[in-house]
């Protein structure tokens, strides 16, 4: 029974959202009316700094992390595993306590690949870095982190349910950027 209230709790830690607590707690201006108007990390930068973003991509990232790390602890079965993170994925996209308008997911979705897999995550958060030291954009870097994601995860962990929850992840990351896409196709970005 504990298994399946993991899946909800997850849900509602994911609808948590850590820009919009950060600004808040810094005094600074609600990053869904400021900048790009998305409650992110990128745009948290945009509004108050690396402090106030490195405090928010933390908060998205554990609070991907901690249910889907708590869920492989019990030994819950990777479909489980793969259900409390997508759970906590789609608290941050569609948040319960903020009129459902959420982020983009790119902070709390890794959060869920290193609960999954420290070596997944890690490798993620490297394709991330090298992409961005050679372009110099977070949008490409993260998207190309994404599509990478769900290959990463069935080579490293050959096991086709987590590999197909990062693939979900990574086809909402995809719906969610689409501006970024179309910036990027257009050399905008």
């Amino acid at each position: 029974m504990f298994e399946w209230l993991l899946i909800p709790a997850a849900y509602l830690l994911g609808s948590v959202s850590c820009a919009i607590i950060t600004c808040r707690l810094m005094g600074l201006a609600d990053p869904r009316e400021q900048g790009s108007g998305n409650p992110g990390a990128t745009n948290v930068m945009r509004i108050g700094g690396k402090k106030a973003a490195g405090i928010t991509l933390l908060g998205d990232m554990l609070k991907g992390f901690f249910p889907v790390y708590l869920a492989n602890v019990l030994g819950m079965s990777p479909s489980l595993q793969a259900l409390v993170g997508l759970a906590a994925f789609l608290g941050h996209l569609y948040p319960m306590f903020f009129g459902f308008k959420g982020g983009k997911g790119v902070a709390t979705s890794l959060g869920v690949l290193l609960g999954f897999s420290w070596i997944l995550g890690f490798t993620v958060i490297g394709t991330w870095l090298l992409v961005y030291k050679l372009r110099k954009i977070s949008s490409l870097s993260a998207l190309t982190a994404s599509v990478l994601s769900p290959i990463y995860a069935w080579f490293i962990l050959g096991d086709k349910v987590i590999a197909g929850a990062a693939l979900v992840m990574t086809v909402l990351l995809l719906v969610r950027h689409k501006g970024n896409i179309r910036r990027l196709l257009a050399g905008e970005e």
